[in-house]
């Protein structure tokens, strides 16, 4: 058999390298799966839904071929959110919403666009994401009782003061035996799943000393089935899609954010290189059957693909046999998970928050003391005390913000002239000053794009210089990079102001951006096709024939190496050489 694409050179030893992996992650999945969607405000039963069914099909169609797939602790909020407001059923129509959304963005080519959402805004909503799992597992650790979940943090924590009196020391001993496992077994055996070997101990624990002292599984959410439930289409009507579609988007923009950062990751262990559109499609496909077998949004997940590459994956059948074993485990022990202790997961969900906190880089740019210090904050506090939708907003608007304030730093504009006495006669712009400045020739060096964000001193700057009546303006364009509509107009407008005292511009060095734009515009057809030079000497050379020779006489500047003839009486005929190429 020939194998293509991602299994091209698939062997019997990298099968045996996928089905160690691939077991390997699958048996770290399962705690992590139910853990997530209990946090979620869902039954654990429907977290492992989604490994097996979008894990297997992440793996199949996705474009990482290391990618693996499931529910993540970043959904957690968002997930918990749209359940507590619309319900179970909603959520599964979002979910599905989402994954056509994906699928849309990947057909699109949009894969690339999420790459430019600033690190700022994405390490302050990781950070406040973070700080709302690991609060929201402070009541199973501590065993309170009572408690209703509300959708703001501030509430959440108050609901936590109110019940402290009620907590459980059976549960906080059961929730200590998973955190010590879980903080010492991977520093003295790293390949061992230490989340599930917690989990184990502690249910055992709890068993054994606490029984019926702790809450369990089975106790709050009733037995899981060890079978995958029916194929079944939610009920979908025009008034629910219009209500889902806000969590939909931000579901849909957060798993996309999740999968091609994972992919990323997977790239940078493994030397390979990722089909970001092609992931999105598959993201999207897996988010669109999921719910229909009771399954919750899923994503890539960094910290089981990291495990999937470090155990030796050759191909994405680890992935698919990754789903296949929690399958597996849910046919076969299914019943057992029952006697599952909510406060020996709490450990679990509280250790994934603090690896994703992103705290050092959060620390690094905080500590630049900067704008994106700013953002980072803001973030941050409204992920934590607002919502997902609403940092993000205002996360990348104030980036906006900041970026077009950063770019009209850098746009200026100088006066030049050729630096006399060198080989190249460079132009300068330290070489203009009082009593060194053509009165009839004005060259302009503009730096940086030309944009919305330029600042009025460009025009100004280049205006004032009329006082002196010149006879020509040139304008040396070669390190404008980009102009848009605004930029357009701010060079139309010197124009034509220039042009109302009777003096011509010239532009020279112009880069394509600028150029194409400014043929589109119409604006090269209007200055004239030939007011346009490659060269600043060449645009020199043709203002200089358009100088008034009975200005030049007397003149005592001397900005260019023709001024000596042109001012010396009598002027002569052959004084107006090309200027040389600066």
């Amino acid at each position: 058999m020939r194998w293509h694409g991602r299994f091209a050179g698939y062997t019997v030893s990298a099968l045996r390298r996928d089905l160690v992996s691939g077991l390997i992650v699958g048996i770290v999945a399962i705690p992590l799966a139910m853990a997530f969607a209990i946090a979620s405000g869902v039954k654990p039963q429907f977290g492992i839904y989604t490994t097996i069914v979008a894990g297997i099909l992440i793996s199949l169609l996705g474009g990482s071929k290391f990618q693996i797939g499931g529910p993540t602790g970043a959904f957690i909020p968002i997930l918990l959110g749209v359940v507590l407001q619309y319900g179970y059923e909603n959520l599964l129509i979002a979910g599905m919403m989402a994954g056509i959304l994906l699928v849309l963005m990947g057909v699109f080519r949009l894969g690339v666009l999420i790459r430019f959402i600033p690190r700022p805004v994405t390490i302050g909503f990781t950070a406040g994401i973070a700080v709302i799992i690991f609060s929201g597992q402070i009541a199973n650790f501590l065993g309170l009782q009572g408690l209703k979940s509300h959708e703001d943090f501030l509430s959440n924590m108050k609901e936590i003061a109110t019940h402290l009196s009620s907590l459980n020391v059976y549960s906080i001993a059961t929730a200590l035996t998973s955190l010590a496992v879980l903080l010492t077994l991977p520093k003295i055996w790293p390949k061992i799943p230490a989340s599930l070997i917690g989990l184990l101990l502690s249910s055992i624990v709890a068993a054994v000393f606490f029984d019926g002292k702790v809450a369990t599984i089975g106790s709050a959410y009733g037995d899981i089935p060890s079978t995958l439930p029916a194929f079944a289409l939610p009920h979908i009507s025009w008034d629910k899609i219009t209500q889902l579609l806000q969590p939909a988007l931000v579901i849909a923009m957060l798993g996309g954010i999740e999968s091609l950062l994972s992919a990323v990751v997977a790239d940078g262990m493994s030397g390979t290189k990722h089909n970001s559109n092609k992931e999105l499609i598959g993201q999207g496909i897996a988010n669109v059957v999921t719910p229909l077998f009771g399954g919750i949004p899923a994503t890539g997940a960094i910290a089981r693909t990291a495990t999937n590459i470090r155990t030796g994956a050759a191909s994405p059948f680890s992935g698919i046999i990754h789903g296949a074993v929690v399958l597996l485990v849910l046919v076969l022990f299914a019943r057992y998970a029952s006697a599952i202790p909510l406060a020996g997961m709490a450990p679990i969900l509280m250790v994934v928050a603090w690896n994703m906190s992103e705290r050092k880089h959060f620390k690094h740019i905080l500590q630049t003391k900067s704008a994106d210090s700013l953002v980072l904050v803001i973030t941050f506090l409204l992920t934590v005390l607002t919502n997902l939708t609403t940092a993000v907003e205002v996360g990348l608007a104030l980036s906006v913000i900041i970026f077009v304030k950063r770019m009209s730093e850098i746009v200026t504009v100088s006066k030049v002239l050729p630096e006399r006495g060198t080989r190249t006669e460079k132009v300068r712009a330290h070489t203009v000053k009082e009593g060194h400045d053509c009165p009839q020739i004005g060259i302009f060096t503009m730096e940086g794009p030309l944009f919305f964000g330029a600042p009025d001193l460009i025009e100004s700057r280049i205006l004032e210089t009329m006082r002196s009546r010149p006879k020509t303006i040139v304008l040396r364009m070669g390190k404008v990079p980009f102009i848009d509509a605004t930029g357009e107009a701010i060079l139309s407008n010197i124009v034509e102001r220039i042009a109302l005292d009777g003096a011509a511009v010239l532009i020279s060095g112009i880069q394509p951006q600028p150029r194409a734009y400014l043929e589109k515009s119409g604006f090269v057809q209007k200055l004239g096709a030939e007011s346009f030079f490659d060269h600043t000497g060449e645009a020199i050379g043709y203002a200089m024939n358009r100088l008034d020779l009975d200005r030049c006489r007397g003149c005592s500047h001397y900005a260019f190496r023709e001024c000596a003839a042109l001012a010396s009486p009598p002027v002569q005929e052959n004084g107006l050489g090309r200027s040389a190429a600066r």
